[in-house]
C-alpha cells in the first residue's frame, strides 16, 4: 500500500517515513483502519474486533493490488483512446489591411467563435488563467493528480465544491467532445482523453484550444469572442479587472453572464483577482484597485463594417477562413457614419454610396455600399458601388481627354452651345438655356450639353467605349446596341467602382489601374496602353480643378459632378494627387427624386469625405510640354472645333414651367423634420421673369431660370411665372 501511494504522481508526502507521526502525515487507509477498529472496539466488545482485525490484513492486501493494478489499467485505456480533435470550425473573419475586424460571421451552429492564438492574448490573461484553472500546466501530462485529491478531500469534508480537480487539457477534452463529466464514468473518460490528447499535442495546442472552446454565455465561445461581446476590445491589451473577468466565466457560463447577472460576474472576477495575487501575478493592490471596476453590464454587437464588401467577398472564396482586405478600418467606420447622416438629412428613402481608392496603388481604402445595412426603407442590403446606374454628365472629362490627344481640340477651343440636331437627336443642357460660343474649358466646367456630344461625334462614341474597356471598365448598353452620342450624356450603365477606376486613371496621368480590394491578392495585369495620354489627362485635371465647388481651403479637388435624367441618381466624383473619391446618392429602387443633383447632394458628401480622409492634398503633377495659350494664340486647326454643326434656330416662345411638371406630387420632406426646398425650373421666355406662389411673388432674382422655393406647408400649390413680354405659364402641384 505505501509502495502505491509511492507511485501516485503529485504525492509530496514521505510514504517510507518509518514513524507515521501525526494523522495529517498518515496514509489515509491505516488512518481509517485504526478509526474503524476503535470504533467497533467501543461497542461490540473484544471478540468481534479480533475477527475483524483478522481480516485488515487481506483488505490492505486488496487494496494494494487495487492501487497497483490502477495505473496498468489507466495505461491500457489511454492507449486505446483516440486524442480528441482540436480542429473546431471558428467563424469566418473579413479583416482591414492592418488585420483589425471588419466582419465575423457565425458558424453553422449559430456560435460566434472567432479564431485566437495565444499570441492573439494579453498575457496577464493567460497568467491569471493558470492560476486560478492549472497551476501545474506546464508540468503534468493531463491530469494533476495532487488537485484531483485535494478538490475530492475539500468536497468530502465540505459537502461542496472548493476547487475544482480539472486541468486546461480535461477542460479541452470535455469541450471538443462535448463531453459530460458529472458521473464517475464520466470523469474517468475524460482523464483517459486528457492523457491521450498530451500524447499528441503541445502544451500551446491545448491553451489554443481551450482559448477557441471555452463558453462564455449565450452563443459566444473563445476569449476573443468574449472579449469583443463584454468588452467591445480584442483581448490583445487587458486591465486585470478585464483579464479576471474573462477567466471567470467559462466556470459557470449562464450564471456569470455579465449583461444578466452582473453581481455574480462581479464575485466570480473579484475571486480570480484574490488568486492571481496570492499566485504573485498581480499586486495585492492592483488587486484590490480592479476589485474597484465595474463590471460591463451589456452585451456588444460584433464589428460590422463593410458589411456588403464582406458578405460578398466571403461568399467568393467559401474556402479562405480569414480574408485581408485593402480597406482602412477607422476610414471605413468614419465614412459609414457619414453616409448615415447625410442620407438620414436628405430624405427616408435615401441611400449614400461612397468609394475611396489610392491613386499611386489602386488600393480600396474604404467601400460605403449604403446607408445602413439594417435600412430596410433604404434597401441598406444593397450594394450601391457595385449597382449599375446612370453616370450623367460623369463622362465629359473623358470625351474631351481622347479629343485633346487626338489634336482636335485644346482647353481654350472655341465651340458653340446652341441648339443642335444630331441624327434626330436634339441635346438641350440641363437648365434649358445655351450660352453661345464657349472655350472647352468653360463647356466641361459648366457641364454643357451640347458642346460634349459635339466633340464626342468627332472623337466616336465606340472610340470612348473602347478606352473604358481598356481601362477594364465594361459599360452596359442598351439591349447590346452599338454606343451611340448618348453615352457621353449617361446613356450607359456603369457603377461607382467603374468610375472610380476610371477617375483613378485621369490622376495617374492617363495610365489605368484596376482596383484591388483583397490585400495581397494577385492582379490582373497593368494594361499595356494608357486610358488618354498624360498631356490630355493633365489637361482635363486643369479643367476640373476650376469647376465650381472645387475650392477646397487654399487647395483645389479635380472634381466632377453628374445628375442622371429623372433626378435618379446624384454623382460627385473628385481626386487629388493620393485618393479618388465617389460618391453616389439616390433610391436605390431607381425611383426619381426631383431636385436632387450632384452639385447640391453629392459635393458637401465628397468634401466631407476627403475631411475624414486626412485632407486634400496637391493635384496630381502636370508633365512638361503642356501648350498654354489663349484661343487666339492657338494655332488655327485648334482655334475653333472642326466639324461643328449648323445652329438649330427655335422660335422665341413665351416662359415654360420646366419643373415641376403641372399636376405632380412632390415630397420635400426631409430627416428630422424639416423640408427641403421646392426646385423651380423655367425655359424659355425673355428676363427679367416675375414668380409667384398662390399670387404672392417669391423669388430675388428676376434673370434667374432656376431656384429654390421653400412652401410654406402641405397641400396644394399654384405656381406661375411671367416674363418681361408679359407671357405667362402656371403649374398646380400638390406638396408633401
Amino acid at each position: 500500500m505505501i509502495g502505491a501511494w509511492r507511485v501516485w504522481p503529485g504525492w509530496r508526502g514521505r510514504a517510507d517515513t518509518p514513524e507515521l507521526g501525526s494523522a495529517a502525515t498518515r496514509p489515509l487507509a491505516v488512518i481509517a483502519g485504526r478509526r474503524y477498529a476503535r470504533g467497533r472496539s467501543h461497542r461490540s466488545g473484544s471478540r468481534p474486533l479480533s475477527r475483524r482485525a483478522a481480516l485488515l490484513p487481506a483488505l490492505i492486501v486488496a487494496v494494494g493490488l487495487a492501487a497497483t493494478a490502477a495505473p496498468l489499467l489507466l495505461r491500457n485505456a489511454v492507449d486505446a483512446a483516440v486524442p480528441a480533435d482540436l480542429r473546431v470550425a471558428t467563424s469566418r473573419l473579413v479583416v482591414d489591411r492592418d488585420e483589425r475586424l471588419l466582419r465575423a460571421f457565425q458558424v453553422e451552429d449559430g456560435l460566434w467563435r472567432l479564431p485566437v492564438t495565444r499570441a492573439d492574448v494579453d498575457p496577464l490573461y493567460v497568467a491569471m488563467l493558470q492560476a486560478s484553472e492549472d497551476r501545474r500546466f506546464a508540468e503534468h501530462r493531463g491530469v494533476d493528480a495532487t488537485a484531483l485529491v485535494r478538490a475530492a478531500f475539500q468536497l468530502a469534508t465540505s459537502g461542496r465544491i472548493v476547487s475544482g480537480g480539472s486541468t486546461l487539457t480535461m477542460q479541452v477534452v470535455r469541450l471538443a467532445e462535448r463531453r459530460h463529466t458529472r458521473t464517475v464514468g464520466g470523469k474517468f473518460g475524460q482523464i483517459v482523453g486528457a492523457l491521450a490528447l498530451e500524447r499528441y499535442a503541445g502544451k500551446d495546442d491545448i491553451l489554443d484550444a481551450y482559448l477557441r472552446l471555452a463558453p462564455f454565455g449565450g452563443n459566444v465561445e473563445g476569449v476573443r469572442s468574449a472579449a469583443l461581446a463584454y468588452l467591445g476590445k480584442e483581448p490583445r491589451r487587458l486591465t486585470p479587472a478585464e483579464a479576471a473577468l474573462l477567466v471567470a466565466l467559462p466556470q459557470a457560463p449562464e450564471a456569470r453572464r455579465p449583461d444578466r447577472h452582473p453581481e455574480r460576474a462581479r464575485i466570480a472576477r473579484d475571486r480570480v483577482l484574490d488568486r492571481a495575487a496570492a499566485a504573485g501575478v498581480i499586486s495585492v493592490a492592483d488587486a484590490e484597485a480592479a476589485k474597484r471596476e465595474p463590471v460591463p453590464k451589456i452585451r456588444r454587437a460584433f464589428p460590422m463594417l463593410a458589411p456588403q464588401t464582406a458578405d460578398r467577398v466571403v461568399r467568393e472564396t467559401p474556402a479562405v477562413g480569414t480574408i485581408r482586405l485593402t480597406l482602412e478600418a477607422g476610414l471605413q467606420g468614419a465614412l459609414e457614419h457619414l453616409a448615415s447622416e447625410r442620407a438620414k438629412a436628405i430624405g427616408p428613402d435615401v441611400s449614400v454610396a461612397i468609394l475611396v481608392a489610392d491613386v499611386a496603388s489602386g488600393e480600396v481604402l474604404a467601400s460605403v455600399g449604403s446607408a445602413g445595412l439594417f435600412e430596410e426603407r433604404r434597401d441598406g442590403f444593397v450594394d450601391m458601388t457595385r449597382a449599375v446606374r446612370s453616370p450623367g454628365s460623369t463622362l465629359k472629362p473623358f470625351i474631351y481627354g481622347l479629343a485633346f490627344e487626338a489634336g482636335l481640340a485644346h482647353p481654350q477651343t472655341l465651340v458653340e452651345d446652341r441648339p443642335t440636331a444630331f441624327a434626330g437627336y436634339t441635346p438641350r443642357n440641363f437648365d434649358k438655356t445655351f450660352q453661345g460660343t464657349v472655350t472647352i474649358r468653360t463647356a466641361l466646367e459648366m457641364s454643357l450639353n451640347v458642346p460634349a456630344v459635339q466633340v464626342l461625334e468627332a472623337v466616336g462614341p465606340a472610340r470612348l467605349v473602347s478606352r473604358f474597356r481598356r481601362a477594364g471598365v465594361v459599360p452596359k448598353l442598351p439591349d447590346l446596341a452599338p454606343a451611340g452620342l448618348a453615352v457621353g450624356l449617361g446613356g450607359v450603365g456603369l457603377t461607382l467602382h467603374d468610375l472610380v477606376t476610371l477617375y483613378t486613371a485621369l490622376a495617374r496621368g492617363g495610365h489605368p489601374l484596376p482596383l484591388a480590394e483583397r490585400h495581397g491578392a494577385i492582379r490582373p495585369a497593368k494594361p499595356a496602353k494608357p486610358l488618354m495620354d498624360e498631356r490630355a489627362a493633365a489637361y482635363v485635371t486643369d479643367i476640373l480643378a476650376g469647376t465650381p465647388g472645387a475650392a477646397r481651403g487654399d487647395r483645389r479637388l479635380a472634381l466632377k459632378t453628374g445628375t442622371s435624367y429623372g433626378y435618379r441618381d446624384a454623382w460627385a466624383v473628385g481626386y487629388d494627387g493620393r485618393r479618388v473619391i465617389g460618391v453616389w446618392v439616390g433610391r436605390p429602387d431607381g425611383a426619381p427624386m426631383p431636385g436632387l443633383m450632384g452639385v447640391d447632394v453629392a459635393v458637401p458628401i465628397l468634401g466631407d469625405a476627403f475631411v475624414r480622409a486626412g485632407g486634400v492634398g496637391p493635384l496630381p503633377p502636370a508633365p512638361d510640354g503642356l501648350l498654354v495659350a489663349s484661343s487666339a494664340d492657338l494655332p488655327p486647326p485648334l482655334r475653333r472645333l472642326r466639324g461643328s454643326r449648323p445652329a438649330v434656330v427655335e422660335r422665341d416662345t413665351g416662359p415654360a414651367i420646366a419643373y415641376p411638371p403641372n399636376g405632380a406630387r412632390v415630397d420635400l420632406a426631409a430627416g428630422g423634420g424639416g423640408r427641403m426646398p421646392l426646385a423651380l425650373k423655367l425655359r424659355n421666355g425673355r428676363g427679367p421673369y416675375t414668380w409667384f406662389a398662390d399670387g404672392a411673388p417669391i423669388g430675388r432674382e428676376p434673370f434667374a431660370r432656376e431656384f429654390r422655393y421653400v412652401p410654406a406647408g402641405s397641400g396644394f400649390v399654384t405656381l406661375s411665372v411671367i416674363d418681361a413680354e408679359g407671357r405667362a405659364d402656371r403649374v398646380t402641384v400638390f406638396v408633401e
